[in-house]
């Protein structure tokens, strides 16, 4: 475990010296002063409308910093060959994959804990209400998705040859799962067979990333969901990630490292 911890640090670590550090501080600050011009409007409505954009920019610089940190994160230490002095320490390859994993998903959660906390915080001088539970309970989810997100670009990883390719791929396939994976099972009912049954096999086998989308119980102002919703989301993504893992590192074991 001390191993999985220490190869976890070194990504958090590395992300921290990377740009992507100091665009999550640029896209802070460009949120903040979004939601700073509600202070010119007195309409409800409006507030309404500059939470949506805060929001949406929120998933949207979080899935990409998931994505871009995952992608390159095995390519990188073979490309500098320094994944053989690592694993002759020794460290096995499982272990490499939840290191890489576990400081992936961090560093996405501490990035995405610096984005609700400006929001929550300017939100809520603007609004005069406080639903830490509810920004905690989108948090949360949000948090939660991106580890299925890292699982399926760290699979990515070792499948794809070049990072670019594999970001642009799955950056891709999760804004289609988010975007079209709930309206699948309708799309399958007007399709002739055996189309309806491969559409219908494609909407359970994927991962649902779009139910933890909670944006609109947030802008809305409604009420907050169950913790036993929450706690079932959770393990459900919490199974998607382990078969991720579980694949990648199978694919890992069986792939030369070189170049």
């Amino acid at each position: 475990m001390n191993t999985v911890l220490a190869l976890s640090g070194v990504v958090i670590k590395e992300m921290c010296r990377r740009k992507d550090f100091y665009v999550l501080f640029v896209l802070t600050a460009v949120i903040t002063l979004v939601m700073g011009s509600v202070n010119f409007f007195g309409d409800a409505k409006i507030v309404r409308y500059l939470k949506d954009i805060c929001l949406l920019l929120i998933w949207i610089s979080a899935l990409v910093i998931a994505i871009t940190t995952t992608a390159r994160q095995i390519p990188a230490e073979r490309e500098s060959r320094t994944i053989f002095p690592l694993l002759a320490k020794p460290v096995s390859r499982g272990q490499v994959i939840l290191g890489k994993f576990l400081g992936c998903w961090l560093a996405c959660g501490m990035a995405l804990l610096v984005f609700y906390v400006f929001f929550g915080v300017i939100s809520g001088s603007r609004e005069h209400e406080w639903p830490f539970l509810q920004y905690f309970q989108a948090f949360w989810l949000q948090w939660t998705m991106l580890g299925v997100v890292v699982g399926m670009v760290l699979l990515g990883s070792v499948v794809f040859t070049a990072p670019s390719s594999n970001a642009t791929i799955l950056f891709i396939v999760v804004v289609g799962i988010i975007a079209l994976g709930r309206h699948l099972n309708q799309v399958a009912l007007q399709q002739p067979e055996p189309l309806g049954t491969l559409v219908y096999a494609v909407y359970f086998l994927i991962p649902h990333l779009e139910w933890y989308d909670v944006r609109d119980l947030v802008i809305y102002n409604q009420h907050q969901l169950g913790w036993l919703d929450c706690g079932l989301a959770t393990v459900y993504a919490a199974a998607y990630v382990a078969m991720l893992l579980f694949a990648t590192g199978m694919v890992f074991r069986r792939k030369s490292l070189n170049l």
